[in-house]
């Protein structure tokens, strides 16, 4: 087995801007977004990491895609955020994972889907987990907050979809969104009390 270069693993929490539940998860994309374009928000906070003997635990990196219609058609907008609390090192080494340079799901994302990669930019990262309530705010950038589709079996535990092809997980919680906004890499989305599409779940990645 070759060695890998880098690690990292975590909990993602997502937004975009499909009803409740986007089609996008259960039809491996082919079938249209609910709105013209398909704007996903992303964040991740890496619980242990590793690349290159640099430790990247402790430090959340964030995503935001805009596609077509139909996100397999590719031609995406894309870019990334790194939270500014990493040091040089991280930094560096998180910037290329996040840009797809380091291979992984994002190289597979950049080499076959992205036509207009805009970038990566460093600032605070917000990331909160409470149960089924999540929120991500970067000042400037993004903030949406979700919150899990209760069963009604009294677990306290969401619905999942399973089996899913999904670049963080293959089994994703369900939530509804109570804001989406993005401001930043000449995006602007602003959805406040649509109760629009969320997920959330661990993730581990690897290149």
């Amino acid at each position: 087995m070759a060695s890998k270069n880098w690690a990292i693993s975590g909990e993602y929490i997502e937004s975009c801007n499909c009803d409740y539940l986007c089609p996008c998860i259960y039809t491996n994309p082919q079938e249209g977004a609910t709105e013209d374009h398909c704007y996903a928000l992303m964040a991740f906070r890496i619980d242990q990491g590793e690349s290159g003997g640099v430790d990247l635990s402790g430090q959340k990196i964030a995503l935001v895609i805009r596609s077509g219609k139909v996100m397999a058609d590719g031609g995406w907008i894309f870019a990334g955020v790194v939270d500014e609390g990493a040091d040089e090192a991280q930094r560096a080494a998180l910037a290329k994972i996040v840009a797809g340079e380091a291979g992984g799901p994002l190289g597979m994302i950049r080499d076959n889907l992205v036509s207009d990669f805009r970038g990566v930019e460093y600032a605070a990262i917000e990331f909160v987990k409470d149960g089924l309530k999540q929120s991500v705010n970067i000042p400037g950038i993004m903030s949406y907050e979700i919150e899990g589709v209760a069963s009604r079996n009294g677990s306290g535990n969401p619905y999942y979809i399973d089996n899913v092809g999904h670049p963080a997980n293959t089994r994703l919680a369900l939530a509804r969104s109570k804001h989406t906004k993005v401001e930043a890499f000449g995006l602007e989305l602003d959805m406040l009390g649509q109760a629009n599409n969320g997920h959330f779940a661990p993730f581990s990645w690897a290149g």
